[in-house]
């Protein structure tokens, strides 16, 4: 089957880079002419230094009309479309925030520093509503908080929340150690919504079951309710072909690390890895339909993925 193949926008984080390097980026990926190209390199003296590359390179993506939205580790920026910055707005409770969403007129945002999610109001430019997920005695729950405010929960990443989905029945919320996708309700009750491997990423329902990057297998895979599976092993490339292996001595520079997942249409999903690469799955017929290499830097690796809507 001929698919139109689509035109995508990603971001990229660099792990193991110094000061003065890029730390990623943003790209367009045209799967037509399958090409990329860089429109934003993300190269500031702000970023810490500390850790195992946390605050380095940006991270989820979203859009509003002509403006696109890109959230680096504690601070929003808003983009036009000819990726020139806008505005950006920080908050004291984002913190290593990697993915965001939006649902109606309000951006939701991982701040996995707090094992919270936040959210930014569209009309008013304001972070206005925050959860802090909890989890006492086997039991999940949680609570709002006033991110306007100096009342709001400690900083604490007991759960590495990274990843946010939201539609009309709620929230659904997961991250590294959560070991499954929990769904948040308007009553603020949140209940798992199904079990997870540990070190997932991007996981969100999709076709009555769960879509996510089971980054720890080097898979991307697909569960049904019923329990059929669809899951394709992550490209890899020769050894001898990847640039600055082994400078990650954390091991998280790797091939074949899964991050990075957007639906196309109803059987084609969109997945990223390092080095950075984007490859589209046809879920329906377990195969791929095509993929794009934006570098053979290992250090460099897919963040956020989305489907460009012009």
């Amino acid at each position: 089957m001929t698919f139109k193949l689509p035109t995508l926008i990603a971001t990229s984080v660099v792990r193991g880079s110094q000061q003065g390097e890029s730390h990623g980026g943003i790209y367009t990926v045209d799967f037509a002419n399958r090409s990329g190209e860089l429109h934003v390199d993300w190269n500031t003296s702000e970023i810490d230094f500390e850790g195992r590359g946390a605050d380095r390179g940006l991270r989820g993506i979203a859009f509003d009309g002509d403006d696109i939205y890109v959230a680096a580790s504690d601070e929003l920026f808003c983009y036009d479309r000819d990726f020139k910055v806008k505005k950006s707005f920080k908050n004291h409770y984002l913190k290593h925030c990697h993915e965001i969403i939006r649902k109606d007129r309000h951006l939701f945002l991982t701040s996995t520093g707090f094992d919270s999610i936040l959210a930014f109001n569209l009309d008013t430019q304001n972070y206005e509503w925050g959860f802090r997920l909890t989890r006492s005695y086997e039991q999940w729950g949680g609570y709002t908080f006033d991110p306007r405010t100096g009342s709001g929960p400690a900083a604490v990443n007991d759960f590495h929340i990274n990843t946010v989905h939201v539609d009309d029945s709620g929230i659904f919320v997961s991250g590294l150690h959560t070991r499954a996708c929990l769904h948040l309700d308007k009553d603020w009750v949140v209940s798992e919504y199904c079990s997870l491997p540990a070190g997932t990423h991007n996981a969100r329902p999709w076709k009555g079951g769960i879509l996510f990057n089971d980054t720890k297998s080097d898979a991307v895979r697909h569960v049904s309710r019923d329990g059929q599976q669809s899951a394709f092993k992550i490209k890899t490339y020769p050894e001898n072909d990847i640039r600055f292996s082994g400078v990650d001595d954390t091991k998280v520079a790797r091939q074949g690390f899964g991050r990075g997942l957007c639906v196309v249409n109803d059987r084609l999903i969109a997945a990223g890895s390092s080095p950075s690469t984007i490859t589209i799955y046809d879920i329906q017929a377990g195969e791929i339909v095509g993929s794009v290499n934006l570098t053979m830097d290992i250090r460099n690796a897919i963040h956020g993925l989305e489907l460009l809507p012009w």
